[in-house]
């Protein structure tokens, strides 16, 4: 009787504590709430008065729209309003093909900052680099400019010409730049192929809905034409999609490892995403070049495969975009686009705002290929054509000589396959000698 009592009593007891949290909880979300509503009374009172005494009407909707903007904008770099031109525009943006110049921007000190020209495209052509600051488009200087307030700027029918005022920190100086509009057409896969010695070379320009397909393909003839090692270019790759990053990521970690975790506020947005195949690829040599322009996706892979010590990362630090955004839709039409959560590496390291370090610093001269302009950029293709062809035997040291970069990489994938040799023996002189001692029947 007095077992049951006690439970009784312990239930009761346990009952109360639970009553007490919620009724807590809710005295805490009702005080929220009556402070939220509290500022709304401010919002409301200034809006009145806006609208009865401003030298000019100004339709309700216009300023509605115009405070959602400023409270978004106030965040960070990256959430934002969408008015509902704006998110059909941002949708429109998935077909992969647009009028504009090939840049990737963002809001970096309240500035436009390119993080990356897209190779290949007039802004690449014209000599564009990461971390330039867009001051003016033609002759509006961009002073408190949204995102999407640049990019209608930006883009336009092909032929057209805009004129770009940039501000280049590292060279302390302001470049003008007079660059003809294109219809911009994004080939994520720009090259792919062999080398030398079975190593490969991928370049890699984004992530998007056919990226894992058209790696596959790309993987498939390489190993077919003798790949052993493969050297993954990532420079100037914006990121993209983030499933996309993921799944070509897991080409190259065994399964179940941790690819890239997710954290928010709210817990139940929080995601780690692991290796679901056991690729064949897992155990290649591979070396993989970042530079300033390797954002997002980007980061994301090679944060794993560098945490995972799975990769040599050679070149400079990343861009640091390390934050995940949701686009909700409103009833009119307009949309919120929000940070809700930002990536991290399996380590627990932050991408955001820090970027990926490189094993090997090899910064970017004057002679890589990243800075090439619109003849240096025809003539390293045909260099390229050279040495798939194999046609042209100083054609690979001409690569080598203008991207240093590259060449630092197979001199590295070079002496990861003579370590491995070198193991070879050994290894199998241990075998030799475990079968000798052991006993047959």
């Amino acid at each position: 009787m007095k077992k049951v009592l006690r439970i009784c009593v312990w239930g009761a007891a346990v009952f109360l504590v639970l009553a007490v949290a919620n009724f807590g909880m809710t005295a805490i979300n009702q005080a929220k709430r009556n402070e939220t509503y509290k500022e709304l009374e401010i919002f409301a009172d200034a809006l009145a008065f806006v609208q009865a005494h401003y030298v000019d009407e100004v339709p309700p909707k216009d300023l509605i729209y115009g405070a959602l903007a400023g409270m978004l904008g106030n965040l960070d770099p990256h959430s934002q309003f969408l008015t509902p031109e704006e998110y059909e525009d941002l949708m429109a943006d998935t077909s992969g093909h647009f009028g504009g110049i090939g840049i990737e921007i963002t809001l970096k000190d309240h500035l436009i900052t390119v993080i990356t020209p897209i190779e290949g495209t007039p802004a690449w052509e014209a000599g564009l680099q990461p971390n330039d600051r867009i001051v003016k488009i033609d002759d509006t200087v961009l002073r408190d400019f949204t995102l999407n307030q640049a990019v209608k700027m930006l883009r336009g029918k092909p032929g057209t010409e805009v004129t770009l005022a940039v501000w280049r920190e590292k060279e302390t100086k302001l470049l003008t730049f007079k660059i003809k509009r294109a219809m911009i057409e994004i080939r994520d896969i720009k090259e792919a192929r062999i080398l030398e010695q079975g190593i490969a070379y991928i370049k890699l320009v984004e992530f998007s809905e056919e990226t894992p397909r058209h790696f596959d393909r790309a993987l498939a003839d390489l190993k077919s034409k003798g790949m052993t090692a493969l050297i993954f270019d990532l420079r100037n790759n914006p990121g993209g999609l983030l499933d996309q990053a993921v799944e070509v990521t897991e080409r190259f970690v065994p399964k179940g490892k941790v690819i890239v975790s997710i954290k928010g506020r709210d817990p139940s947005q929080d995601e780690v995403f692991t290796s679901r195949t056991d690729s064949p690829y897992k155990d290649m040599p591979m070396v993989v070049l970042i530079n300033e322009g390797s954002a997002s996706g980007s980061e994301i892979l090679a944060g794993c495969l560098k945490d995972q010590k799975r990769a040599i990362l050679v070149g400079s630090q990343t861009f640091g975009k390390g934050s995940v955004q949701t686009v909700l839709p409103l009833r009119d039409g307009s949309a919120l686009k929000l940070t809700t959560s930002r990536y991290y590496t399996p380590s627990g390291a932050s991408i955001h705002e820090k970027g990926i370090a490189p094993d090997v610093i090899v910064p970017e001269g004057p002679s890589s290929a990243s800075a090439a302009g619109p003849e240096e950029e025809a003539s390293l293709d045909e260099i390229f054509e050279g040495v798939e062809k194999k046609s042209d035997s100083g054609a690979l040291a001409q690569l080598y000589q203008r991207d240093h970069v590259l060449s630092r990489a197979a001199d590295i994938i070079k002496g990861i396959k003579v370590y491995q040799q070198m193991l070879q023996p050994t290894a199998s002189a241990g075998r030799d000698a475990a079968e000798k001692n052991t006993p047959h029947e």
